[in-house]
């Protein structure tokens, strides 16, 4: 019971920390839902493991009608989680979160299969996942990544990595340690720009496969049209 009111206390720390709204431990103490959710968790869980499974169950489900935030007993969950706003957020069973995980609202660690075992995420530590997010299956998210805003991930992800997408994948890798998060999650790398350079990166290629195309083509004694470049095509005038 010590154990779990130093950990409650922790996660208020955690709050102040990372929110730079939060102004004092009363404030987030008695107006953040995701760390009333938390402490439910807390309380819940220990609740669970020492075999009081339906009270657990009973409260952690007042726990969601009170915030939004649902959050099954037998979920682990690490040292300096956070959730940040918090509706919506629903995390199953058998998921395993890290230490120093930061989820926004709105996402979901679900299952996909509805046989008993591990069916939910496991979530490693320092990862980031942004608000709408769905992580689903017994996958593993490697340590250090972020998860782009309303992506659905259903493949494992390597560790210091970015996904963005429906379906999820993975548009930036291999980050250094030391370039690791210093400040907060804003300093991870932007999902968007590194989806961008990929395309920018893939152009060359594209055009080279199209020139070897075209001359395959004409070795065959199929002629295609020639298409003027795209700065010289015409260009409509706009009225008005």
């Amino acid at each position: 019971m010590t154990m779990m009111l130093r950990q409650i206390k922790e996660d208020i720390a955690v709050a102040l920390e990372k929110d730079p709204a939060a102004r004092n431990a009363l404030e987030v103490l008695i107006l953040y839902p995701g760390v009333h959710a938390l402490i439910a968790y807390r309380v819940t869980h220990w609740l669970w493991g020492i075999g009081f499974k339906f009270i657990a169950r009973a409260l952690s489900q007042f726990a969601r009608w009170v915030t939004g935030i649902e959050i099954h007993p037998a979920a682990i969950i690490g040292k300096r989680f956070f959730i940040d706003h918090g509706m919506g957020v629903v995390i199953g069973e058998t998921s395993e979160i890290g230490d120093n995980v930061f989820v926004y609202q709105a996402v979901t660690l679900g299952g996909l299969a509805t046989k008993k075992g591990k069916r939910h995420p496991t979530v490693s530590d320092d990862v980031v996942i942004g608000a709408g997010a769905k992580v689903l299956g017994p996958i593993k998210v490697g340590c250090n990544t972020k998860i782009g805003s309303g992506s659905v991930v259903l493949q494992d992800v390597p560790e210091y990595s970015t996904v963005i997408g429906v379906p999820g994948r993975v548009v930036f890798s291999g980050i250094s340690s030391e370039m690791e998060d210093e400040e907060g999650p804003e300093s991870f790398p932007d999902p968007v720009a590194r989806a961008i350079e990929c395309m920018l990166d893939r152009l060359p290629e594209m055009e080279k496969e199209i020139r070897q195309l075209k001359e395959t083509l004409n070795e065959n004694g199929i002629v295609l049209p020639d298409s003027p470049p795209i700065d010289e095509a015409p260009r409509k005038k706009i009225s008005g």
